[in-house]
């Protein structure tokens, strides 16, 4: 058996089989001494799972208590002490709510739900609505546990229904007890109804559901719910027609706009999107794939015609050195030219801000057959196509859109 240190020669390199051998109450001093760094005490505290020797716990409290510890390793402890009760008044204590360090808050609220705290309750329900997935578990994760300690009723009889995030929580519940959950597609929060097409499972009952729902929207729920069940391109479609065809307007917005954009965006938009846009998307035919490198060398050509001089296409994910998006840059007569990769569209990086001429650049394009965004087109909001960007998840523009990069 070797010493820590070579079972952990570097961050990102252990040897856990090899740590499984080091006796319990090594791996605990280990651990309860910050001097030695968070990414070796860390693997550390994984290894003492289901060994926590009992004269140990004291000193790794107060490693869990440090707010200048490593966060990381704060975490993994907490889950190791899950089941101690000792922690519960420092847990409730109101300084938890002043301690920032990253994934904190989340992880003393779902220990507290896994102890059986009642009064965590409405937290540990918000937490459990995050859009994040981390939160989102956590949040989940203390309420089963509550659950585990007190029973469905006790837990939902100290809840109400006003909150969208209550709501969500009574439908897992209804869910997990195998209960019909059709009529939640008609509950006024959108990440709610998202749940409940998600958690629908019968297609008998959601075209029975059709005929019954109050609102178009939850009609809307219903049939995206039935194609997710059954994928029966002609039925989805019979009912868009039936309803209307119905969606979302947005002024003065081109369809050819439009259509790259729902085609792109909405088979990953987030449970907030409107479902008009979900039903567009499934019943309405995507434009032809473009052949973005043939559209580079149009639009390289025609600069190169207009006397202004390009370099050759960088994407957008070598241009910002990480990530990836949906355009080319173009540099040329000293502007930076987007190239959307959706489809035919060009505009200025500096499009709407003075001084932002494209020196011929927008004729020339335009010519070669591209739609130039200017900036009233490109600063129009898609209403309630809500997609992730940079921690947010509302509507974006359409030059966002057209030209989206994220790292």
């Amino acid at each position: 058996m070797g010493s820590i240190e070579t079972l952990i020669p570097q961050a990102g390199h252990v040897d856990t089989a090899g740590l499984l051998e080091v006796d319990a109450p090594t791996l605990a001093r280990y651990v309860a001494d910050p001097g030695h760094p968070w990414w070796r005490r860390r693997p550390c505290v994984n290894a003492l799972t289901g060994r926590v020797p009992e004269e140990s716990v004291p000193g790794l409290i107060a490693r869990v208590s440090d707010p200048d510890d490593a966060p990381e390793v704060r975490r993994d402890l907490l889950d190791l002490l899950a089941d101690r009760e000792e922690l519960l008044p420092w847990l409730r204590h109101e300084d938890r709510g002043s301690d920032t360090s990253y994934g904190m808050r989340e992880a003393f609220l779902r220990v507290r739900g896994l102890l059986g705290d009642r009064t965590a309750l409405h937290d540990l329900t918000t937490l459990a609505a995050s859009l994040w997935q981390g939160p989102r578990a956590a949040g989940e994760a203390g309420l089963d546990g509550l659950v585990d300690r007190h029973g469905v009723a006790t837990v939902l009889a100290d809840l109400g229904t006003d909150r969208p995030e209550d709501r969500l929580f009574r439908l897992r519940m209804r869910y997990r007890a195998d209960e019909d959950v059709t009529d939640a597609l008609a509950d006024p929060d959108r990440q709610v109804a998202h749940r409940a097409q998600w958690c629908a499972d019968d297609p008998d009952r959601l075209r029975a559901y059709l005929a019954e729902a109050p609102t178009t929207e939850a009609k809307l729920w219903a049939a995206y719910a039935l194609h997710g069940l059954t994928e029966d391109m002609a039925e989805t479609r019979s009912l868009y027609e039936r309803l209307g065809r119905p969606r979302v307007e947005v002024e003065d917005l081109d369809e050819d706009i439009r259509a790259a954009i729902v085609h792109e965006y909405v088979p990953g938009c987030e449970p907030t999107s409107d479902p008009r846009w979900r039903i567009e998307a499934l019943c309405t035919e995507p434009p032809a794939r473009p052949d973005v490198d043939d559209r580079l060398r149009r639009a390289t050509a025609a600069l190169t015609a207009a006397g202004l001089d390009p370099k050759p296409p960088v994407s957008c994910g070598e241009d910002n050195q990480q990530g990836d998006g949906t355009y080319h840059v173009i540099e040329a007569a000293g502007r930076r030219l987007h190239i959307s990769t959706l489809g035919p569209f060009a505009t200025d990086e500096e499009e709407g801000y003075e001084g932002s001429q494209t020196s011929g650049a927008r004729e020339a394009l335009e010519a070669a057959g591209f739609h130039w965004i200017d900036w009233d087109t490109g600063a129009t909001v898609v209403t309630d196509l809500c997609v992730y960007f940079f921690g947010s998840r509302g509507p974006l523009t359409v030059g966002a859109l057209l030209f989206y990069w994220q790292d």
